[in-house]
């Protein structure tokens, strides 16, 4: 993706900054593996890391400790720990992690109307009124 980035701002002339460039910066934050899944999921409230770990099949314990801990070092996620026995630890997204939401939900509609993906876990009230007819994305005129 940065390659892309940096290609096309070749093309107009412009040399980017990664340091600088707003569409590079958030690139390398939530661009990493597992990284978009962890916020989704963190956008539905607060988690425990073994919720987290169940709900991101496949992932290692080890990555996704690494991943929160980048998006806590971000101020994206914010660690909660209480002062239990045995210590129970919450993650929940700061108001910097939420503000990455409608992005998350941009692709989630990117990939339903352009890719034919569908989370089937997930439940779309306006899945049931669009089950007959056929859905065709929205073509904007010239």
């Amino acid at each position: 993706m940065l390659q892309f980035v940096k290609h096309c701002a070749r093309m107009v002339g412009l040399m980017v900054d990664r340091d600088t460039c707003p569409v590079c910066r958030t690139a390398e934050i939530v661009c990493g593996k597992w990284t978009l899944l962890v916020i989704r999921d963190l956008a539905d409230g607060r988690s425990r890391f073994c919720e987290l770990e169940r709900s991101l099949a496949g992932i290692s314990p080890r990555t996704l400790s690494l991943r929160l801990r980048a998006l806590e070092e971000e101020a994206i996620v914010e660690r909660q720990t209480f002062p239990e026995v045995p210590p129970r630890v919450e993650y929940v997204l700061t108001a910097k992690g939420r503000a990455l939401v409608p992005l998350i939900e941009s692709m989630r509609t990117y990939g339903r109307e352009w890719l034919g993906a569908d989370c089937g876990a997930e439940y779309d009230a306006d899945s049931d009124a669009e089950s007959d007819d056929v859905r065709q994305p929205a073509v904007a005129a010239a």
